[in-house]
This record gives structure tokens, sequence and C-alpha cells, in this order.
């Protein structure tokens, strides 16, 4: 692990909603300091080998897996060798942040943030936690009570030391954000882009970048509820795992008939700044990242929380915006074919009221969220000694 210092090491990951703040963080803090100034520390079995490798930073990846919240013998096991990786990871992180040397280390949350983080605190590095939902989780919570701020995405998040940032964003949704015209106009461009046709509403589900079996199940079911109306667009952005399935459940030639439904699967959308700007409204989980850059760029929204979500954070996460008028819940066990025809129907018929959910999500996004995160932490560096 041996190498040239850095100015801050960006630890954390897991998940896509983990190692996408982690990077807008690392990116602006790079565009400061230099590309060789910030390192990307993640782990071996999360999404980062892939998604890390993309941003052009140097990566390191340490050994770790997450906790099972179940109580079996095969889960008994797994988390035994956790603590054990954890363990590992936590020798490794401390050469990591002894030869790096880093001014100051940002962690998002995640199997790799806590070794790192704990490793920081050990050696007198200075700590910033990075926290994108409305309910921090286990590794955020043990570093804030080291960290020296605490980044949050919301107010009234219950950590250490908190400063109300907004959550960190991907650049091109900073740009949609910022786009003109502003919502709750849709951009026919964005639309155009989309290959939506004109006239018509668009409702955008999304599945995740794995997919989310529930919502896909009830889109493909709408898409043949709606197969007669020429006034709406279906855009199902389905994941990986379902994809296959979801081909074989369409009607062929749905892509666009003139006297009726318009909809259109895909596998993975590299460009969901352009289904933010396009959408009348959009059906999908509740992560934070979702949450942060649908409330950023306007977007009205039905979430569907994922139950068995740690803490039941994205429930809260919904419920930030549905409590400003921003947006609408329904339960996982309640997302059907009627239940979205009910409430999206009604919503499509009343424009003045997603004009209105739109400015709602407006007046709460912080679409210059990721340079105040950046400015806390440069805030938070330790000084170089001279």
């Amino acid at each position: 692990m041996s190498g040239p210092t850095r100015f801050a090491l960006v630890a954390g990951g897991g998940t896509a909603g983990h190692v996408q703040p982690a990077m807008a963080v690392a990116r602006a803090l790079a565009r400061t300091h230099g590309p060789g100034s910030v390192e990307l520390v993640g782990s071996r079995r999360g999404l980062e080998r892939t998604l890390l490798s993309e941003s052009g930073l140097p990566v390191t990846l340490l050994p770790g897996r997450g906790i099972k919240r179940r109580l079996s013998p095969r889960a008994l096991v797994d988390n035994v060798l956790a603590v054990a990786a954890l363990v590992l990871a936590a020798g490794e992180a401390v050469v990591l942040v002894t030869r790096r040397r880093p001014r100051v280390v940002v962690t998002v949350g995640g199997y790799a943030s806590v070794p790192v983080g704990l490793a920081a605190a050990l050696v007198g590095v200075p700590v910033v936690v990075v926290n994108v939902d409305a309910v921090p989780g286990a590794a955020n919570r043990l570093l804030s009570r080291l960290a020296r701020a605490s980044a949050v995405a919301w107010p009234a998040t219950a950590l250490v030391r908190a400063v109300v940032t907004g959550a960190p964003l991907r650049p091109e949704v900073e740009s949609a954000a910022a786009a003109e015209p502003p919502r709750p106009a849709t951009d026919p461009l964005a639309r155009a882009a989309l290959g939506v046709p004109p006239g018509r509403r668009l409702v955008a589900v999304v599945g995740g970048s794995l997919g989310a079996r529930r919502i896909n199940e009830a889109a493909v079911a709408l898409a043949h509820r709606w197969a007669g109306r020429p006034d709406v667009a279906l855009y199902h952005v389905v994941g990986r795992r379902d994809f296959p399935w979801a081909q074989a459940q369409r009607d062929e030639g749905a892509d666009g008939e003139p006297d009726g439904l318009w909809y259109r699967q895909v596998e993975y959308e590299a460009h969901m700044e352009q289904v933010l700007r396009a959408a009348d409204v959009l059906v999908g989980r509740a992560g934070g990242m979702t949450v942060a850059e649908v409330a950023a760029v306007g977007t009205p929204a039905l979430f569907v929380p994922l139950p068995g979500a740690p803490r039941d954070h994205q429930r809260a996460n919904a419920r930030v915006l549905v409590d400003a008028g921003a947006a609408l819940v329904v339960r996982d066990e309640d997302c059907d074919a009627a239940r979205l025809d009910a409430e999206l129907g009604a919503l499509l018929a009343e424009p003045a009221r997603l004009e209105a959910m739109a400015k709602a999500a407006l007046d709460l996004g912080r679409p210059a969220a990721t340079e105040a995160v950046a400015g806390l932490v440069e805030g938070s560096a330790r000084r170089r000694r001279s």
C-alpha cells in the first residue's frame, strides 16, 4: 500500500446509494487539489469494483461484507466471517491511512467506511461523515461520534455535529437541476432524447439498477391495463435482474401504437437526469440519492419504499417529500396495477396538482449540495505542518 500522500481519502460503499455520493465528493475535491490528491476506498465485495474504477481516481479495495440482520445458522456463519473481514480491513486501513497521510477522511457509510474512519480517528486525521438518508445507518451513527462534522441531506437527521448540506449529486443531475426551463415544466428535449411522442403524459417507472420485482410486476400489469390510452407514455427502467422476465411479459409492438399506450422497457438507464427532466411523475424506491435527485430537479414522485430497509430509512426518506406535498407513498405490499392506476390516474388528470408537487420538490432540493459538502470537508481538513 505504499504510495503518494493524499489530500483526502473518501471511503464507503456496498450499494449505489453509497458509491454515488462518494464519487461526487471525491471528484469535487479532485477538481481543487488535482486528480492524484483524492483516493476512493471501497469494499472488494461491493459494487465498488466496477463503479469506482470508472471514476478516473485512485482506488483501494478492502475486505468486508455486510452484517445479516436475521437469525439463522447461515446468517450466524456469515456474520462471523463479516467480523473477521472487518478486523482484517481495520488493519489494512491503519496501514493505508498511515502511508497516505491524508489531511482529511470522508466516510459515506457502508462496509469500508468503518475501518477507514476508525483508523483515521486513531492516528488523529479529521473525519467528515456524509449521510444521504433521513435516518442514518449504523456506520454513520458510530463514526459521527468521532467526526469533526456530519454533512446531512435533511434537517433533523440524528447525527452528532450535523450540518445540513444536502446530498452530493452526480454532475449530470446537478446540470439537469440547473437547466432551463426549470421544472415544473417537463423538458421537451429530454422527452425527445428518450423517444417519447409529443402530446402525452409521461410516467417513468424505475426498478433500480438490479430491479425491484414488486414495482416491475405492477408496471408491466399497468401497461396492459393502459393499453388503449393514447394520452399516456410509460418509460420503464426495469433493471438487469428482471429485464428478461419483463420482456417476456410485454405485448408485441408496445413501443408506440398511435391509438394506444406508448410503452418502452429498458434494462438500464445511463441518463437518469433526462428521465427526471422528462417525466410528469416518477415511480420508484425511496433511496436517499433518488429522493435527493427528485427534489433537486423538481420531479413529482410516487415512492414505494423498500420493506425491511435498515431502520425503515426509505420510508423516512419518502416522508420528507410527502410532508412537503412533493410526493405520494404506496406501501410495497399495496403496489399493484390497480393501485398505480388509481394514484397515477388521479395525478395525471390534475396538471395543477403536478405543478404544485414539482414546486414543492424544488423548494426542498439542494442542487449545489456537492460543493457544500466539499466546502465542509475543506474547512475540516487538518492543516499541513510547515
